[in-house]
């Protein structure tokens, strides 16, 4: 993590869902979105456990590329989720707020795009 990421998220003083800095904790999550999300991880793991079997029969590259690569995507797509969660609760309510604590969420959401456009 960055020193400029790093400095962001300590001055996030609380998540507009009640999420508070020493815990870092959501404490006001939609349980259908969690729920939908854990569902979507679970099916992860089971095509990275397919992608170790792959690998450990000596499996044509192309084909565990293609995984890898579905996998990657599915990691964005619950990523995705995710932010757009937190943009539409957290950060939309902090900006409502104003203040230091708008400014923080929109740099930390910021920070949060950013790596995954790097990734």
């Amino acid at each position: 993590m960055s020193a400029r990421s790093s400095q962001m998220i300590r001055r996030a003083a609380t998540c507009g869902c009640g999420a508070h800095e020493k815990s870092r904790k959501a404490l006001a999550v939609d349980p259908e979105i969690k729920s939908s999300n854990l569902k979507r991880l679970r099916r992860i793991e089971g095509q990275i456990r397919g992608l170790q079997r792959l690998v450990e029969e000596d499996r044509y590259c192309i084909n565990v590329l293609e995984q890898i690569s579905a996998v990657t995507r599915a990691l964005q797509s619950v990523a995705l989720e995710l932010l757009d969660d937190h943009m539409a609760h957290c950060v939309a309510d902090a900006v409502k707020g104003g203040g230091d604590d708008a400014r923080a969420k929109l740099d930390e959401a910021s920070a949060a795009i950013a790596r995954l456009v790097r990734s």
